[in-house]
């Protein structure tokens, strides 16, 4: 019980996590101002201009992810609908295209191993212990690309623990699309929190919180302060480095950025005049991913919408071999990496080119990557936070979720809701 008798709340951050702590708190009659950094609300929830694309296209968060209760839910209130992915996956090699599913997944050693495992290891402690040798450099190479390009994980540090479920389950759950975008529910949350008063500051970054008159007092860079009860600080994890704070929090907080692991995304999205992939090969026309050893290794559709978009996917340790290449520089290896699937000149897919985004998530100066992973630390530096029964300082977010939805806009809006739950459970 966190015993705070908090009236004013000073919530750090405008993306989902935050917007869902603030609005739980407003409406149960607290004083809540949230300081948000960017000039708009969502955080790495990120719909890109219809004027470019036709429709809402998300430079960030895009699916939902298997049941995600909170998020539907929200949606439901909303009048938000879903639509579930359909569609064949796809494999590129050597310039042949194939609907072979990789069975390494379904390895009955790998199995055995994984429910025997009792001590917590890293993804590459796990195979080096297990599967070492040239007979298992396939299974090996699965594996880890999966836990980069998925989890954007470092193999080298990610918990065998924390992926066990979902990889003796076999797939990944099913997927989903919001109707009209992450920014729709965005947008809604924010209305509610206006709705209930809640204050919202935009273009204020938070560089400092210090303990004041038994309280907190959140300094931003303008030079700007908020004195409150309490502060939810809901910012991505690289970010707490960035702030200043009193000294009986910043060992905790160090933990905290130390054992949690945050993996970067670059994301590449077209609109073309046309399907072109259609007119190459026709048996694309249910395409929905797209896997390839490309520099750009996932692409995928917009289907069951037939919009002539396809977006590319980069993610994990190795997106550090191109994140210095500026958006233009991105783009251009993007193009190449699709002409190189189909076998063709990018000069043929520019000029089919109607418009074209890359975001590098980990050059974002309020992001500085793209979501969380667990380590074999992580679940020691979440049992502290949450013995900190007296702290004014709260962390909320998708990075401190102990469901098996860490890292997703579920786990941002749970532990949001929790976090200003456990404030008025006072």
């Amino acid at each position: 019980m966190i015993r705070l008798h908090a009236e004013h709340i000073v919530v750090i951050g405008a993306g989902a996590a935050g917007l869902m702590a603030a609005r739980e708190l407003a409406r149960a009659g607290k004083r809540v101002t949230i300081l948000e950094a960017r000039d708009r609300c969502g955080g790495r929830i990120h719909p890109l201009p219809i004027s470019e694309f036709g429709y809402a296209a998300e430079g960030g968060a895009e699916f939902v992810h298997g049941d995600a209760p909170i998020t539907r839910g929200l949606l439901r209130e909303a009048g938000l609908a879903t639509l579930p992915i359909q569609g064949e996956r796809w494999t590129a090699k050597d310039g042949r295209l194939s609907q072979e599913e990789s069975r390494e997944f379904q390895n009955a050693e790998l199995h055995k191993a994984l429910h025997q495992l009792t001590d917590d290891l890293t993804v590459v402690q796990f195979l080096s212990k297990h599967f070492a040798g040239a007979a298992h450099d396939r299974l090996r190479h699965s594996i880890e690309r999966m836990v980069e390009g998925y989890d954007a994980a470092d193999p080298g540090k990610a918990s065998m623990l924390a992926l066990r479920e979902e990889w003796m389950n076999g797939d990944r759950g099913t997927q989903s699309r919001v109707v009209g975008g992450y920014g729709a529910l965005i947008d809604f949350l924010v209305k509610d929190c206006r709705t209930h008063s809640v204050v919202l500051h935009q273009s204020a970054k938070v560089v400092a919180i210090e303990s004041e008159n038994g309280g907190a007092a959140v300094r931003c860079a303008d030079g700007s302060a908020y004195l409150c009860d309490v502060a939810i600080l809901t910012v991505s994890l690289p970010l707490l480095n960035e702030i200043t704070f009193p000294p009986a929090e910043r060992e905790r907080v160090a933990a905290v950025a130390a054992h949690i692991g945050f993996g970067n995304v670059i994301k590449i999205v077209f609109r073309f005049r046309s399907r072109w992939w259609l007119e190459r090969r026709k048996v694309l026309a249910d395409l929905i991913f797209l896997l390839s050893d490309e520099k750009i290794p996932v692409w995928w559709t917009q289907l069951p919408d037939k919009r002539p978009v396809l977006t590319g996917w980069f993610a994990g340790p190795r997106t550090g071999a191109v994140s210095e290449l500026d958006e233009g520089l991105l783009i251009g290896e993007g193009l190449a990496s699709l002409a190189n699937v189909f076998q063709l000149p990018p000069r043929h897919l520019e000029q089919s080119l109607v418009a074209a985004r890359a975001l590098n998530w980990g050059k974002d100066p309020f992001a500085r990557g793209a979501y969380s992973y667990a380590t074999p630390q992580t679940r020691q530096a979440l049992a502290a936070i949450e013995s900190r029964s007296r702290s004014r300082i709260l962390l909320a977010g998708e990075a401190y979720y102990r469901g098996k939805d860490m890292g997703t806009v579920e786990a941002a809006l749970a532990h949001g809701l929790a976090t200003a739950r456990s404030i008025l459970a006072d």
